[in-house]
């Protein structure tokens, strides 16, 4: 054979070519990841934790979830369709309140289930003065407001922003097209308000509107509309294991149950509760599943050459 026509590479002289499974170059190998059965049986494409009684118990009702444990671990899990969209849920209650049972419930999820999204979805506390008990808020973006440096002369506070990925977003916002900003849930006394929001987070009960932690966050953000005490072990829990499992990102849920002032208390955190969850199985449909992580897995190569 002439030298000239020798070819170490890809050629392809027109028309889209597959490529998947493949390594090229001198020492490169395929590494392939599979799931054990069992995962595969369980995989869900939506990963829901919650926290409270109030909050499982919304869910489980609205997505008529069933109890099944993996592991000696309590799960409950089940298929939906809405919109002609079927899909597969899991939910898990974590051991405790705040940031680091957070985490230790998305990787028990992450494992068991390998959800293409997980949703954190329960309560929070109301941070602007048109976001109202009953409403719900649904955030993208968390701000960690607990980092912080004690000086002599007072407390220096350093928040940490996490964004869920770029689709998870655009998901969002297309509900948001179809629903209106703000939607509009139900009617009459029943009625609620959805709206799009960063969520303020961190181990701080906050119980005070003249307190340090609420000045920070409006110094910080003014688009901050609610607090929580989750978010932000959710937020990086994803940055630090989600990529392991290829999942697609996170979204924050949340019914505001009061307004984070010494008023705060736990009357209404039933309803709140169970507007997060019906506003969860709404969306639902809107965010990505495993179906579509398998179809996009497949890289598209058009026209070209490597050497």
């Amino acid at each position: 054979m002439n030298d000239q026509f020798k070819n170490s590479g890809i050629i392809n002289q027109g028309g889209p070519i597959t490529i998947s499974g493949t390594a090229i170059g001198d020492g490169a190998a395929v590494v392939h990841h599979h799931l054990s059965e069992a995962v595969v049986r369980r995989q869900a494409d939506v990963g829901v934790i919650t926290i409270k009684e109030s909050e499982a118990r919304a869910v489980i009702d609205t997505l008529k979830l069933e109890r099944a444990p993996v592991n000696g671990i309590p799960f409950w899990h089940g298929t939906i369709d809405l919109r002609g969209v079927a899909a597969r849920v899991a939910m898990t209650r974590s051991l405790g309140q705040g940031q680091r049972s957070t985490m230790v419930a998305f990787e028990n999820l992450r494992e068991m289930f390998r959800p293409a999204v997980v949703a954190l979805v329960g309560i929070g506390g109301g941070f602007q003065p048109d976001v109202f008990t009953g409403d719900v808020a649904i955030a993208t973006r968390a701000v960690y407001y607990d980092l912080r440096k004690e000086t002599a002369e007072g407390t220096q506070r350093r928040g940490e922003d996490r964004e869920t990925s770029a689709i998870v977003g655009n998901a969002v916002n297309s509900f948001f097209v179809d629903y209106g900003e703000p939607a509009r849930f139900g009617s009459g006394e029943d009625g609620f308000q959805v709206i799009s929001c960063i969520v303020g987070t961190g181990d701080a009960v906050i119980a005070d509107a003249e307190s340090e932690i609420r000045k920070y966050l409006k110094h910080y953000n003014d688009k901050i509309s609610v607090v929580d005490m989750e978010a932000g072990g959710l937020a990086q829990a994803f940055h630090e294991r989600g990529n392991l499992a290829q999942m697609r990102g996170w979204v924050v849920i949340r019914g505001v149950s009061d307004y984070s002032n010494k008023e705060k208390n736990d009357i209404l955190q039933k309803s709140a509760a169970r507007n997060a969850a019906e506003v969860l199985r709404a969306l639902i449909p809107y965010l990505p599943s495993n179906l579509d992580l398998s179809r996009s897995s497949y890289g598209q190569v058009s026209g070209s050459a490597g050497g």
